[in-house]
């Protein structure tokens, strides 16, 4: 068994960087829907513009907004503006097609990278 890319989302602008929030990172449902990650699903974020990586969970947050917000501890780390790729991985005994998305600044879908 091995690890693969399953989904992502690149180049995604962190809109918020909330340390009152409990913890997770807040995605736009529309951008978890067209990449394939799941509400709560673990997630590795890692940051183009800082070079910070960490793993936390998702959340869903409002529908259409491109809403990308770091939460709680995280948000130490990665701070609003930063650019970021968020991918969630499976373990699979053979290789997984990954569903990968590109969004421009305002974290709207732009294109599919790997489908």
């Amino acid at each position: 068994m091995r690890w693969y890319l399953r989904a992502k989302i690149h180049n995604a602008t962190i809109t918020e960087a909330n340390l009152a929030y409990i913890g997770s990172i807040t995605i736009d449902p529309d951008l978890l829907e067209q990449c394939g990650l799941d509400i709560g699903e673990k997630v590795l974020v890692v940051s183009n513009t800082s070079g910070s990586r960490l793993e936390t969970y998702t959340i869903a947050g409002k529908r259409g907004s491109g809403e990308i917000c770091m939460n709680g501890a995280a948000a130490h780390l990665i701070k609003t503006g930063e650019e970021v790729i968020i991918m969630g991985f499976e373990l699979s005994d053979r290789p997984v097609e990954p569903t990968a998305i590109l969004v421009n600044k305002e974290n709207q879908f732009v294109k599919y990278l790997h489908k």
